[in-house]
């Protein structure tokens, strides 16, 4: 159901080896991974091989160097095989671009090589127990002393806590408001890292999800991302790309979903006839194909933009993730209602599908303050 007439031949090829990954090693462990709370290291270690660990890091430091057209692309042909495991790359290769966008050399040769080879493995720590669609209200702290910086504090729902071995940590370096926050990067090993019990969640479940709880830890100067007082803009910047690659897991989620229900109607039988020739259920799956190749577009648009430097991006990025993740988590849902009973088994994998992409409607910013963030471009001009 991909509309691919406007790909370039090398995104079809980057589609066509993407989707030969999703399906010999996503989708046939996907419902157990599910089931077993398994997180996959071995199978993320081999997407690396085939650059999906560093998918935006410029190839002078060791990634791919392609752009987020190309990105949203890959996201979404992962998460036809697991939405899950595609999210949780979207976030690791959004911390790798971080580093590299905003990162010393020295920075670089630390930590962009292991992350794009995933043999380290990175998370993204913004959110805590009081604050989360208010990002900029965050009150871990880092404290000044002498060449380091102490960090205190609680990050809360970190993907990949725990497994992770590499944490961007936005903390407060100053007083109240966005421009008081600093980024710093934070290695599992360091002396006042914990984490909390795995969260037990509604989806999601291939990848571990803790608090991570910085108690005194302390960090040399160049653990530093950038300057003091541009965390914020740092993390607000790598979230317009993460919102990108969450809109494009729902597409490919809701895009298996839709390929599934074609093939369970074409399967079964009522009334002595199948099912995919009744005409109300081929609307149901005409409008189903119609509200994705939507937001597929949207979605290329915003990519678009993000990759150009249009000053309407960041208001394009919230446009693309709002309408993808509610587009897909519906479609989803409808899907399992065409499976009628067997949707709602584990076995048939919708069941799954429709729990993974109901969190996309809430993480890398509630669809909410995608709402707030449209709505402020659309009458920042009046104020």
């Amino acid at each position: 159901m991909s509309a691919v007439t406007t790909l370039t031949e090398d995104q079809l090829a980057l589609a066509e080896v993407t989707l030969d990954f999703a399906q010999e090693q996503l989708a046939p462990n996907a419902v157990a991974w599910d089931q077993d709370k398994h997180f996959p290291v071995d199978v993320i270690r081999r997407a690396a091989l085939l650059g999906l660990g560093g998918i935006y890091v410029r190839e002078e430091h060791g990634g791919c160097g392609l752009i987020r057209a190309d990105g949203v692309l890959v996201f979404e042909t992962l998460a036809t095989g697991c939405p899950s495991i595609a999210g949780y790359l979207s976030i690791h290769n959004m911390v790798a671009w971080m580093i590299d966008r905003y990162g010393d050399h020295a920075q670089r040769l630390r930590w962009l090589p292991g992350l794009c080879s995933a043999e380290t493995l990175g998370s993204y720590c913004l959110t805590e127990p009081g604050a989360g669609s208010d990002a900029a209200a965050l009150r871990t702290r880092a404290e000044r002393d002498g060449a380091q910086y102490v960090l205190t504090g609680v990050k809360q729902f970190i993907s990949g806590a725990g497994a992770s071995d590499v944490y961007i940590v936005l903390a407060r370096t100053g007083g109240i408001g966005s421009g008081g926050i600093s980024a710093f990067v934070v290695e599992r090993g360091d002396q006042g890292v914990s984490f909390g019990a795995n969260e037990r969640k509604m989806g999601w479940n291939a990848q571990p999800t803790r608090q991570v709880v910085l108690d005194g830890v302390r960090l040399s100067a160049d653990r530093l991302l950038g300057a003091e007082g541009e965390g914020f803009r740092i993390a607000m910047h790598g979230l317009n790309g993460g919102r990108l690659g969450i809109a494009a897991c729902s597409l490919g989620g809701a895009r298996s979903a839709l390929d599934r229900s074609l093939t369970h109607l074409a399967d079964r039988e009522a009334f002595g006839a199948r099912l995919i020739d009744a005409q109300a259920l081929q609307f149901r799956l005409a409008d189903m194909a119609t509200e994705l190749a939507a937001a597929r577009a949207l979605v290329r648009q915003a990519a678009g933009a993000l990759d150009g430097g249009d000053p309407q991006a960041a208001q394009l990025c919230a446009m693309a993730k709002r309408f993808a993740t509610d587009t897909g988590f519906s479609v989803a849902d409808r899907a399992l209602q065409l499976h009628g009973g067997y949707g709602y088994l584990s076995e048939y994998g919708i069941e799954k599908i429709v729990r993974d992409l109901r969190v996309h409607r809430i993480l890398e910013g509630t669809n909410e303050i995608m709402n707030v963030i449209v709505a402020r471009g659309l009458t920042e001009h009046l104020r």
